[in-house]
């Protein structure tokens, strides 16, 4: 399958600073990727390069196979950019944002068109409202509403939902997968890591300019995945018995519980034998699977350790 976003050996610095590199990476048709790392990482930088605000120092960019340079009249006119920033006048209506935005790509927006765009983000109520009296929610859903005006074939969301309550942060996740059944190639960049584990069907981990892992959401959660299986005792111990100790048990809340991690396909039955051999009273049990979170911590941990190891 052809990529709708192919980067290779993609560079940027500024001055001593490298921002990205050498960053691979292809993004399929009708997916939605998710590009995760911490502050600084690089996202924003390799998302302004595809879309054409900023330039590349070494490497090539191209969307639906054009190169975002020489053909960047073709690649701006494909891809919808949804900033972090809020960025529009807040002297016009919601309609008049919206028309203005369809007339830089050439685009007339029909009615139809227009009133579609306000129903699916629910800004029908507000369409003659000028934009500097609506809510950060709202003002977020316009920013996307500008982002599709001209039926982009790519869609950039970067921190989509920063700053929005949790009924409005669902209500987007859903026209996103909307959108993407519709054949929207979506990528986006989350601090909310149950967002891309909810929406992404594959995600990138970047740090310090270097993309760490690529690779199917499910995969994974499932290769750097662990469950862990918590016990409250009856009696308190201060140290785990040998037998759970060697399965790696730890002891918690004053002795009052031991905890026992296992791979994300393993089971907990070794532990649990191990612990009524061991004559442990237990009062309750917890189970937990690791989420996109924990495995997040951890990539970023370990490319942490390696980096002061250099």
């Amino acid at each position: 399958m052809t990529p709708v976003v192919r980067i290779r050996g993609l560079e940027k610095r500024y001055g001593a600073l490298s921002a990205l590199g050498g960053v691979d990476l292809d993004i399929s048709p009708g997916e939605i990727f998710a590009l995760l790392g911490p502050n600084g990482a690089g996202k924003t930088t390799l998302i302004s390069i595809v879309a054409g605000l900023v330039r590349a120092t070494a490497g090539t960019v191209s969307v639906l196979g054009k190169d975002v340079v020489r053909d960047y009249r073709e690649t701006r006119r494909a891809i919808g950019l949804v900033p972090q920033e809020i960025n529009f006048d807040p002297f016009f209506t919601v309609e008049e944002t919206l028309r203005i935005q369809a007339g830089y790509f050439g685009v007339r927006l029909s009615e139809a068109r227009l009133v579609e765009l306000l129903d699916a983000l629910d800004l029908a109520a507000k369409r003659k409202v000028n934009s500097r009296a609506l809510s950060g929610g709202m003002k977020r859903r316009l920013l996307i509403g500008k982002a599709l005006v001209h039926e982009p074939r790519v869609l950039f969301l970067d921190e989509p939902t920063a700053g929005v309550d949790v009924e409005l942060r669902r209500s987007l996740w859903s026209y996103v997968r909307g959108l993407r059944d519709r054949g929207t190639t979506v990528v986006l960049t989350t601090h909310y890591l149950e967002e891309a584990e909810e929406l992404a069907d594959r995600i990138g981990v970047i740090d310090r300019g270097r993309l760490l892992v690529l690779e199917r959401t499910e995969e994974l959660l499932r290769r750097h995945g662990a469950k862990t299986l918590r016990l409250a005792l009856a009696r308190p111990v201060s140290e785990p018995p040998a037998s759970l100790a060697v399965l790696g048990a730890t002891v918690e809340d004053g002795g009052g519980a031991i905890s026992v991690e296992v791979s994300a396909g393993g089971s907990f039955g070794e532990v649990l034998a191990a612990a009524s051999a061991a004559g442990l009273v237990v009062r309750d049990v917890e189970t937990r699977r690791t989420t996109l979170e924990d495995v997040f911590v951890r990539l970023l941990a370990a490319d942490h350790a390696r980096g002061e190891g250099r």
